[in-house]
């Protein structure tokens, strides 16, 4: 080893020296585990990457080579992540992808969005990871301010608007959602929901505008009701709209678990499927196909989707400028949870 690669060498003892406290503490910082302050922890993080310290485990980064590795932090409830077909098809896309260039993910599932910037940062400060993708983008989303902070290689899967100039690949939420409604407008609706993703996505502002407008278009009476996108939401929201004094005879629903737990809640309420009302579903899975009746739904390939996805990033990884990439647009898979309205008594 040359003695300039010597001097690039460095230590944890290095990072305490520098940040001011001791090395037990520089250890639970770069590892993400509790027992010291959060002012502790970022003062660490930021010298730790201020000064290039990388752990043995990372030598090759040392050496100036990467770590073979991107990065996915989801903030998912692991139940919820376990039966979510979207997300095992978008890794299988990512894999599928990184398998080609001998390159792995990193997998991070966290509580809620100050975990995710923290997952982030350990990454950075560790250089455990090349690059990171990141999903399921905020309004002003801190991970992107992060990653442009870091010079972490990024790529946002979603759209562009959201993504302060990083490299995308999105598609076109607004186009899929007008089909959707004017499929139950010639259909002869003329009530219709959708159950929609919480606010904190900034691909629910996208929908609920497209959803409005187009109901507005078509002279549709329509609402919109939150949920957080698991079955139990998609079931209680289902109830909850088809109690009120006039239902609606169409809901869309954000994506395909809430849609199948409301044509179960739907059943159970002795209505009937499309007979009384249509169920329109967001991400074609297996699932839309598997129940009675199937589920129409805004398909796309999601596997596609990641694969895109994972090889933009590599892209930047090796130097690419920024530029924005746009999937098919979801396309209306139509199947037997939709027909006409019914008549009215």
């Amino acid at each position: 080893m040359t003695s300039a690669a010597r001097a690039r060498r460095v230590t944890i003892a290095d990072v305490a020296r520098e940040a001011q406290t001791s090395t037990a503490s520089v250890s639970y910082a770069l590892n993400g585990r509790p027992g010291i302050s959060e002012a502790t922890r970022e003062r660490v993080l930021e010298v730790a990457a201020r000064l290039g310290w990388s752990p043995a485990s990372a030598a090759r980064a040392l050496a100036g080579a990467g770590a073979d590795t991107i990065g996915l932090v989801l903030t998912k409830d692991p139940r919820d992540l376990s039966v979510e077909p979207f997300y095992m098809q978008f890794i299988a896309g990512v894999e599928s992808a990184l398998a080609v260039r001998s390159r792995g993910l990193l997998l991070e599932v966290a509580a809620d969005a100050d975990a995710e910037v923290e997952a982030i940062r350990r990454w950075r400060g560790s250089r455990r990871v090349d690059g990171v993708l990141l999903t399921d983008l905020r309004p002003h989303d801190q991970r992107i301010a992060v990653v442009r902070e870091a010079g972490v290689p990024a790529v946002a899967v979603g759209d562009p608007s959201a993504a302060a100039g990083l490299t995308t690949v999105w598609t076109d939420d607004a186009a899929a959602m007008r089909q959707a409604v004017q499929h139950l407008a010639a259909l002869g609706h003329r009530r219709i929901t959708r159950v929609a993703a919480p606010r904190r996505y900034a691909y629910t502002a996208i929908r609920d505008d497209a959803f409005d407008q187009t109901a507005r278009a078509c002279g549709l009476d329509h609402d919109i009701v939150r949920s957080d996108l698991s079955e139990d939401a998609g079931a209680v929201a289902t109830r909850a709209v088809l109690s009120s004094p006039r239902p609606p005879t169409g809901l869309i629903f954000d994506n395909d678990i809430m849609a199948v737990a409301a044509l179960t809640t739907a059943h159970q309420r002795g209505l009937s499927v499309p007979g009384d009302v249509s169920i329109i579903a967001w991400d074609d899975s297996l699932l839309c196909r598997l129940v009675t009746p199937g589920l129409t739904a805004l398909s796309h390939d999601v596997v596609a989707l990641g694969a895109q996805a994972a090889r933009r990033l590599l892209d930047v990884i090796d130097g690419a400028e920024p530029a924005v990439y746009q999937e098919a647009t979801p396309m209306l898979q139509v199947r037997a949870s939709t027909g006409p309205a019914p008549t009215e008594a």
